[in-house]
């Protein structure tokens, strides 16, 4: 914190299992890829080893397509639920603060007024998601590796993702970027 530096609000992320729109098109997508790496790792798999049936590379070759159908069906929430586990912000009458991790943590600091972008999104469920600046996030590809495609907290941009009463913070940022 720097000399004077009030904190106006802090909160973490909704934890559990969060569903974006993307989902919509996500989960039939990893669905579709699982159903195909475990229909042919159980066809490959299930022939006797006589040598008449498939040899050990097509084995072994469907081995990664299922962990990573495996990942995109079911770990890809629980991953994205532990990441935002140990999420933590801020808002002080100087900055916005993102704290990613526990161990090795990461800082993203943002000047309050000099935000490039601010941006409220809300959901059915009372949460929402302010975003900060537009790096990344936007297209299947970007930010890490395009896994923030899938893992929504992984996205590279500063944000408040789906946190309780984002109408009421969105407006102490606003409030506090005009003085």
């Amino acid at each position: 914190m720097f000399s004077g530096e009030r904190i106006l609000w802090s909160g973490q992320p909704k934890q559990g299992i969060a569903l974006t729109g993307r989902d919509a098109y996500l989960i039939p997508f990893s669905l579709l890829w699982g159903g195909f790496a475990i229909f042919w790792n159980v066809g490959v798999w299930s022939f006797p080893d006589t040598g008449d049936g498939p040899d050990w590379f097509f084995r072994l070759w469907g081995l990664p397509f299922l962990v990573a159908g495996l990942y995109l069906i079911v770990g890809r929430f629980f991953h994205d639920a532990a990441i935002r586990k140990s999420l933590r912000y801020a808002v002080t009458d100087q900055r916005i603060l993102v704290r990613r991790g526990t161990r090795s943590s990461k800082l993203t600091s943002l000047d309050v007024h000099r935000l490039p972008m601010l941006e409220l999104s809300e959901f059915g469920d009372g949460s929402g998601t302010i975003t900060f600046d537009s790096s990344g996030g936007g297209t299947f590809g970007s930010g890490r590796n395009g896994f923030d495609w899938w893992v929504p907290s992984l996205r590279s941009s500063a944000q408040f993702f789906r946190i309780d009463n984002p109408r009421s913070v969105y407006d102490l940022i606003r409030n506090q970027s005009r003085q």
